[in-house]
Formats: C-alpha cells, structure tokens, sequence
C-alpha cells in the first residue's frame, strides 16, 4: 500500500510540474509582441544622371514615374529583420554596405539582418555616380530608419499563386547558326531573345517559374499595413528613350493596396515588388510574331495582371500574431574570369581594324572592353550569401542576376514549408548561369557579361541550402 501511495504522490508532481510548465510557456507567449513597420523613401535621381538600360547609357532626361527604396521591418521580439527593395537597375555592395554603416550607427537593427535589393528596372541608374551613391546609401538608411519608426502590434502571413503567362524562358535552342554568333568569333548553341516567330526556332533552353509569392502584414484589426511580392521577370520594359521609370515593379507597388483594401493611413500601406531568379527570364512569347505597343502600356498590363492576382491569393492567407524570425549569412570568395591567349589575340585584332569594317557580331569592341577590364581587375571577388527565416517561410538573397532553375532548385530542397528568393540582392555581380547553361553559351554566359568561375552556380546554392538548413534547426 506504501508503494501505491508513493506512486500516487510522485504522479501528482508529475502532473503539478507539467501544469506548471504549460501555464509558463502560455505567459511567455503572451508576453511577446509581433510588430510590423513600413516605410517608402524617394530615390529618383538628378536628369542628366545616366540609365544604364543597354549598351550605350544615355542621360535622363524626363521622370515619367519617381523611383524608391521601400522597406519592411519586422519585429517579434527578440530579433529583428528588415527588407529593402530599391527601384534600380542594380546596386554595387560597396552602396548598400554605407547604407549598412548608417543604420548601424543610427538604429538597434542589426545590420547583417537587412536584405537590401534591386528591383532591375532598365530604365534607372546603377548607382555608380559620386553624387548619387551617397545620397542612395543615405535614403536607404532613412528608409529603414522609417520603418522602424511605424513600427505596430501586427501580424504575418505569406502566400503564393501561379501566372505563368507573363514568363518566358528567353534562350532558345536554334537551327539557324546565324543567330547563334558570338562576339568572341565563334557560334554558341543557344541564342538569347531570338527574332520572334521564326521557323528556326526550336525550343527555350530552360525552365519558368510561374509563381508570385508574397509576404503580407496587417494590423491586429485587419488593416494592411504591406505587402512584399516576388515574381521570376526580368523586367518589362516599354519606356520613352531618356526617361526614368520603376517599370512594372513601381505600378504593382501602387496598385496592389487599393485591390486589398488598403486605406491612405498615416503611415500609409507600402506594396513592394521583388525580382525573383529572372536572370533567363523575360516576359516575350517568342512563338509567335510580336506586336507593337505605346510606351508603358505593356508594363501597366503585367503590373495590373501580377496585382490583381496576388489579391486573390490574398484573401486566403492565414496570419499569425507570433513568428520565430531568423538571419543568416556567409562570405564566399570567387575566382574572376580572364581571357586566355587566343581571346586576347582575337580581340587584338578586332579592335585594329576600322569601325566600319565587317564584324563577326555587333557587339565585339563592346567585349573587347569588357575582356580587357576583367583582364586588368581583380582576380578574385567576394560577395555575400543570405537566407532570411519568418516563420515557416525562408526568403533566400543572392547577388547576381540568377537563373530561372537556380531558383527553383533552392524551392524544391529547402527544409522549410515555403521559400522564394531575390535576386541582385547586397550587390550587383552580373549574370549566374547553371554550368550546364555555360556550355550551351548566349549572352548571358558570355565573359563580360557573366564575371565568375563557371561553376559558382553551385557553390552559392550549396551554401544558401546549409544557412537553410542552420535557420531551420533554431527553435
């Protein structure tokens, strides 16, 4: 009968000690607090600041639409991480690393938690000029020092919906070799942006990838407060020649509030729009013959289409109150490429003969200065890897401009339940190629074009799976 009594009373404690426990964890909860800030900072430049949307920069000469850094800022707590999303055609790390300084200095938010980003937008600057590098750097500081500000008791939720119609694979497999010249005198396999509806066509080299994710944050009410998006577009193009525009990126952030019900507060909602992995990816049906449009017509369409199909899915997100939120990230050094002899010679050659003089490709003296300049730069660079973590999301960044199923290999081996990534992303690096797509060639795997060994394809997203893997464990 002891033994029972003693069996009873260790029972009880057992029970005492696993009450106590839950009432603990539903206090500590309860002591946490989800809070959500946005902000918006005008980024246009000066006219006469150069957009650098081809080959041959030109001076701007008009604003069709303002061009800004948007940022997000989310706060459970116990970490902080923040979004910067700038209307640019790219972004040298050197900028987003002085914007880093500032908000080091001026704010808590910790500065190796802050994904800063290009939009792509062909009609914008690079950011390289002496005047408009610091004032970027400083406007990006502001904005995130903004959000900080409008920070509120919020919740989260993220989502994502298919429209495959406005994403084409731009690299195609063709039976006409003429298309397939290089400007290094030789032919590749592929051909990027092929004369659209030609019989030689064959078929796109690579995949798509439909989806538009997305991130919202309302209010505990229900108010949306923002709403960052991510789609695998290059971008759309369409603009007047020496005007500055946002291209489709600046329309979805201004229409996708008022089709979710976003009111002109104070702080007012913020819609940001992401470039995804889009380094292969426009959004031109190369099947079919193109057809003529006025300028920015084509991207008010996409932007429109894009918006009113995320609202959709909007309607259907479940928010929490509460997320574990996490930042991780990793330097990796890679190998630059140079010319070889024959490259060297060939080029030698080119660029000693008259201008007018029969060329292999168009744009030889064009690579001939781009060889020549990786030539005489370093022979190493380092770039930065990061993975955010909300919840049972991960948003992954990486600083080139990355191809299609680079992305989507990153989805389908993620250990978390939904992850997307942003590309042009802590930096401006050029184009990623798989290694497979090297051996194919097109411009995008050209020297000059792309800078970096053939295979850092694979490095980087080794390393972007393992700060998965790390963010995933944390509890």
């Amino acid at each position: 009968m002891r033994i029972i009594r003693n069996r009873r009373q260790i029972l009880r404690l057992v029970l005492s000690i696993c009450c106590a426990l839950v009432f603990y964890v539903d206090a500590h909860a309860a002591e946490k607090v989800f809070k959500a800030g946005a902000a918006a900072s005008n980024i246009t430049p000066p006219l006469g600041e150069y957009v650098v949307g081809g080959f041959k920069p030109f001076p701007a000469q008009n604003v069709h639409d303002e061009l800004h850094a948007r940022c997000l800022v989310l706060d459970n707590g116990e970490t902080k991480i923040a979004f910067v999303i700038c209307d640019s055609l790219g972004v040298k790390a050197e900028v987003f690393d002085n914007a880093r300084k500032l908000i080091k200095e001026e704010t808590e938010l910790p500065p190796e938690n802050i994904l800063m980003a290009a939009t792509h937008t062909h009609s914008a600057t690079r950011a390289s000029s002496p005047k408009y590098h610091p004032f970027l750097s400083r406007r990006i500081a502001d904005c995130v020092r903004r959000a900080l500000e409008n920070r509120v008791p919020a919740k989260v939720g993220w989502g994502g919906i298919d429209e495959p119609s406005e994403v084409f694979n731009r690299r195609w497999f063709t039976t006409n070799p003429e298309f397939c010249k290089n400007p290094f005198g030789g032919i590749d396999t592929v051909r990027m942006n092929p004369p659209r509806g030609n019989a030689a066509l064959v078929k796109p080299s690579g995949p798509i990838d439909p989806e538009i994710s997305f991130i919202s944050v309302q209010s505990l009410d229900g108010r949306p407060l923002a709403l960052l998006a991510n789609y695998s577009l290059h971008y759309v193009g369409g603009v007047k020649k020496g005007e500055i525009s946002a291209d489709y990126f600046g329309i979805f952030s201004e229409t996708i509030g008022s089709l979710i019900g976003a009111e002109p507060d104070h702080p007012p909602f913020v819609g940001m729009l992401s470039n995804g992995t889009s380094g292969d990816i426009n959004n031109i049906n190369f099947r079919n013959p193109g057809k003529r449009m006025k300028p920015y017509e084509k991207m008010r369409q996409v932007a429109e289409l894009t918006a009113k199909r995320v609202a959709e899915a909007y309607k259907d997100v479940k928010y929490k109150t509460w997320v574990p939120l996490g930042a991780a990230s990793q330097e990796l050094t890679l190998t630059v490429r140079k010319p070889n002899a024959a490259m060297q010679a060939y080029f030698k050659k080119v660029t000693a003969q008259p201008e007018d003089a029969p060329k292999h490709h168009r744009y030889e003296r064009n690579y001939a200065s781009r060889v020549q300049n990786l030539l005489d730069g370093p022979d190493e660079i380092t770039v930065m890897l990061q993975v955010l973590r909300i919840g049972d999301l991960c948003v992954a960044a990486i600083p080139f401009e990355t191809f299609c199923e680079i992305g989507l290999e990153l989805k389908e081996k993620t250990p978390f339940d939904d992850a997307f990534t942003i590309e042009l992303a802590n930096g401006s690096n050029g184009y990623l190629p798989t290694p497979a797509q090297h051996k194919l060639g097109g411009y995008e795997t050209w020297m000059g074009t792309n800078r970096v060994q053939l295979d850092a394809s694979d490095k980087i997203t080794a390393i972007i799976l393992k700060l998965m893997k790390e963010l995933h464990n944390e509890k």
